[in-house]
């Protein structure tokens, strides 16, 4: 029992969570107003009903009023003819239609006094409904503006870590820029120094190569001899025959 307690509980808190995101305040609220003028239409109903009721007993009772006023001059005129017995009868009638007209007197002032508290308190009930009107429509557009200020600033959110995320790959990109500027200014080092060969250029054969470095080696000794005559006073050295 403590188990299925446990599982009875999660389904319950899983089933909140699910409807209180789903429902939308906004919704809520203009149902409960809508059966806030279902109800206050009910009220003007009743008092509606009690109003007509008090109408019919005010017509009864005028007809009533009538007839006793009719029972009352046909007793007069029984009594001018000398029929007591006639005028007695129009009374009688007469007393009994003035009974009616006091149980309806008092039946339309219980009615009367009904339609009043009715008539009260539908009025305060519209005064309520209006200020939940109100109230109502100022939840909803906080609401509406709380909802949007919050999508915005989860937009706003999701660019600035998008941006991060742009950064890194800009930094990647600088620093695998500045790994290849590198390694090509190294290379260009290792082929100026003839540490590598330059597969773009020429290549040179032996005698070349040879005649080159005889070349490069000549040009030193004059150099050199020359030098040694500036700092001794010694005769510039002769060319050395085949160079001019």
């Amino acid at each position: 029992m403590s188990l299925m307690k446990r599982i009875g509980t999660i389904l319950h808190a899983k089933a909140s969570k699910a409807v209180d995101a789903a429902e939308d305040p906004r919704e809520t609220l203009d149902y409960s107003y809508e059966r806030q003028l279902e109800l206050l239409q009910k009220v003007r109903r009743g008092v509606a009903d009690v109003a007509t009721s008090r109408k019919r007993l005010e017509l009864q009772l005028t007809g009533l009023h009538q007839q006793a006023d009719k029972l009352e001059g046909q007793g007069r005129q029984a009594l001018a003819a000398g029929r007591e017995d006639l005028a007695r009868e129009a009374l009688t009638r007469r007393a009994g239609v003035q009974q009616q007209i006091s149980d309806l007197e008092a039946q339309h002032a219980q009615l009367q006094g009904e339609e009043e508290k009715l008539t009260l308190a539908a009025q305060r009930l519209q005064a309520k409904v209006e200020a939940f009107r109100t109230k109502k429509e100022t939840i909803k557009a906080t609401y509406t503006a709380a909802q949007a200020q919050t999508r915005i600033s989860e937009a706003v959110s999701g660019i600035s870590e998008e941006m991060g995320d742009v950064g890194l790959a800009v930094q990647r990109a600088e620093d695998k820029t500045a790994q290849l500027q590198a390694r090509a200014g190294a290379l260009d080092e290792l082929l100026a120094t003839g540490a590598l060969d330059d597969l773009s250029g020429t290549s040179k054969d032996d005698l070349t190569a040879e005649l080159d470095r005889i070349g490069a080696q000549s040009d030193v000794e004059l150099e050199l001899q020359r030098l040694k005559g500036e700092i001794g006073g010694a005769p510039q050295p002769k060319q050395i025959e085949g160079q001019s």
